[in-house]
């Protein structure tokens, strides 16, 4: 049941919305293609541009990698190390806490993660201008 002050969804709220979650399961779809035919699995992916696109001053930790991909810290650790037996991924000691484990990509992970970065960056747009249509429509 709606709240009072909330504005109940019409039809085209309804379209608008399922158009959005198409485009937006087309991307993925093509996210999770574009990895797997580079030799990552889309999660790999995901890890590696998190950690170059990552906004921190220094570089992420283990920590970090597990908020920015939303899973448990366990589950970053088996994934970082897959990518770094892979050697797409290193561990590295932080020089100002040697508790905390920091990540860097290989030169073999920059390469992986900048031809797949210039393909998104294709795909998204493409997708742009139905994307901006989409986002225009609500209100």
């Amino acid at each position: 049941m709606p709240r009072p002050k909330e504005k109940r969804l019409t039809e085209v709220d309804y379209r608008v919305l399922a158009e959005f979650r198409f485009l937006l399961r087309n991307f993925l779809t093509f996210s999770e293609e574009a990895a797997r035919e580079a030799g990552l699995a889309p999660q790999q992916h995901q890890a590696l541009l998190a950690i170059k696109g990552f906004p921190g001053e220094a570089p992420p930790s283990m920590g970090d990698l597990a908020e920015r991909l939303a899973i448990r810290h366990h589950s970053a650790v088996g994934l970082v190390d897959r990518l770094v037996t892979a050697g797409w991924l290193r561990r590295m000691a932080d020089a100002a806490d040697a508790r905390r484990v920091t990540l860097a990509l290989t030169k073999a992970g920059e390469a992986k993660i900048a031809t797949l970065s210039s393909a998104h960056r294709e795909e998204l747009r493409r997708l742009a201008p139905m994307l901006r249509e989409v986002l225009a429509r609500i209100d």
